[in-house]
């Protein structure tokens, strides 16, 4: 899910079986997860031409590159600071939604239990 939406928030989103091919193409302890490390080798298969130009591997490693040559140590710098504040501003966002749906099932089920309980003293009152 993770990739799914970062490949949307780059402007290359994939397909689910897209994204279980991507996956499968760097995953090399097989558990259908990418580690940092599995991550990391899709840059470096990259590099190495080892991935097909049409591959949504291909997009990612285009869509999240920077030229150091051109750009220099700073502009790399920057181009990845600016990537995780990206990042981390989304997921304050869902944070933030989470906490809030958190809010609404505690007071539904604080609701409910006050319903429970009065029905309970209803009955002892009705009979």
């Amino acid at each position: 899910m993770e990739l799914k939406l970062m490949m949307e928030k780059l402007g290359a989103p994939q397909t689910h079986l897209g994204l279980k091919s991507m996956i499968k193409e760097v995953d090399e302890d097989f558990d259908g997860k990418l580690s940092f490390r599995e991550f990391l080798l899709i840059f470096h298969k990259a590099a190495a031409g080892e991935l097909q130009e049409d591959s949504g591997l291909m997009a990612l490693a285009k869509l999240s590159e920077i030229d150091v040559a051109l750009e220099g140590v700073k502009g790399a710098k920057d181009f990845f600071e600016a990537k995780v504040q990206a990042l981390n501003c989304a997921s304050k966002f869902e944070a933030e939604l989470k906490a809030e749906q958190d809010e609404r099932k505690q007071a539904e089920e604080k609701r409910r239990l006050r319903q429970a309980a009065f029905r309970e003293l209803k009955a002892t009152f009705s009979t």
